[in-house]
């Protein structure tokens, strides 16, 4: 037999790996995928805390003022990494789980903060959920004023000086619906025009912004009442000699039912107030030659209201001249130290009453 060469058979490689480490390859890279959009989804929301940790932040002296601006929108999470990077808290992340701990992590208010460094978490959630603090200026106006007293009062408490003012009310700059046709050119026409109240302006409000915010005040009062038997601006000239008679609130409605009686019946009103209007004065005693002034202002010689508002009525004499009382009174005279008044009518009565008030020294 011829002896062949051996055949070289060689052996069988074990299978190959490859389809293996392809499969985990695309594993590894799905899931590097799902964690990096996950990352960018929260980092969109803010969710994300990219402020370096407390080792990785310099330490900062406490007690230094930083000014903090949290933007609209913004997270727990950002919030307290502006925060943490200011050097207002250690931690932005402890200061978004107290936030959440305490259900207001949805409650924190955006603006600009004046902080301290080294203020702490609890101190810092408080002040940022209370909301930012603004600073502003107060305006009070008193009842009973008039325009040329309203205009001084208003400068003594604003930046604003008399002449701005003024040129404001009579240059159109502010307006006002009860102002009647075609006046506004004068002080005077604004008279009774700007409700007294307490009010807080921002710094930065102009006296354009501060007439118009209480003319626009007492528009909105007047629209509120319920008017039958008178116009607004009527409304509004009865309520100013309401306020200027009386100094007791239950005064007030018993004097409209006196106006609108003698209105009704046709006699003057005979109020002395509007006398020390048209003169300019307040609390002198009235002389008979007082009484015969010439003015429009003059209820002893003209016929029902004078042309405009003798001061600027409060919310009292408004709502009097909305609810007046009903009586037959047609007279009042001022009989006790404390403002009361007592109403008749009858003329002997109130003149008996009227000399008592003057034995006792109530008025001149």
């Amino acid at each position: 037999m011829i002896q062949q060469d051996p055949v070289l058979v060689e052996e069988e490689p074990p299978p190959k790996r490859r389809g293996l480490k392809v499969l985990i390859l695309v594993v590894v890279a799905g899931l590097v995928v799902l964690l990096g959009a996950n990352w960018l989804s929260n980092l969109a929301r803010g969710v994300v805390d990219s402020s370096p940790t407390t080792a990785e932040r310099p330490a900062t002296a406490p007690g230094i003022a930083v000014e903090i601006v949290v933007p609209p929108g913004s997270s727990a999470r950002s919030i307290g990494a502006l925060l943490a990077d200011a050097g207002v808290v250690d931690s932005g992340r402890d200061f978004e789980l107290a936030a959440r701990r305490d259900g207001v992590a949805e409650s924190l208010a955006a603006g600009t903060y004046q902080l301290q460094t080294g203020l702490g978490i609890e101190a810092a959630l408080s002040l940022i959920l209370a909301g930012p603090e603004f600073e502003t200026f107060e305006v009070l106006l008193r009842e009973g004023l008039r325009i040329d007293e309203v205009v001084d009062e208003i400068a003594s408490q604003t930046p604003f000086d008399a002449a701005t003012l003024e040129a404001d009310l009579t240059s159109g700059t502010v307006s006002s619906s009860l102002l009647p046709g075609g006046l506004g050119g004068e002080l005077v026409d604004w008279e009774g025009l700007l409700f007294p109240a307490l009010y807080d302006f921002d710094l930065d409000a102009t006296s354009e912004r501060v007439l118009q915010r209480l003319a626009d005040e007492m528009v909105a009062r007047v629209a509120g009442l319920t008017l039958t038997e008178m116009t607004p601006y009527e409304a509004l000239v009865t309520a100013s000699i309401i306020e200027a008679e009386t100094r007791v609130d239950a005064d007030r409605p018993l004097v409209a039912s006196v106006i609108n009686n003698r209105l009704e019946q046709g006699i003057p009103l005979q109020i002395d107030a509007t006398i020390l209007y048209a003169m300019g004065e307040r609390g002198i005693g009235l002389t008979l030659s007082d009484l015969e002034i010439d003015s429009p202002f003059n209820t002893y010689v003209n016929q029902g209201l004078p042309p405009t508002p003798i001061g600027v009525p409060g919310q009292a004499s408004l709502d009097a001249v909305a609810e007046p009382a009903e009586t037959d009174f047609i007279y009042y005279v001022l009989t006790s130290a404390d403002g009361s008044h007592s109403f008749t009518a009858d003329y002997d009565e109130f003149l008996e009453w009227k000399d008592e008030a003057k034995a006792e020294g109530l008025f001149p």
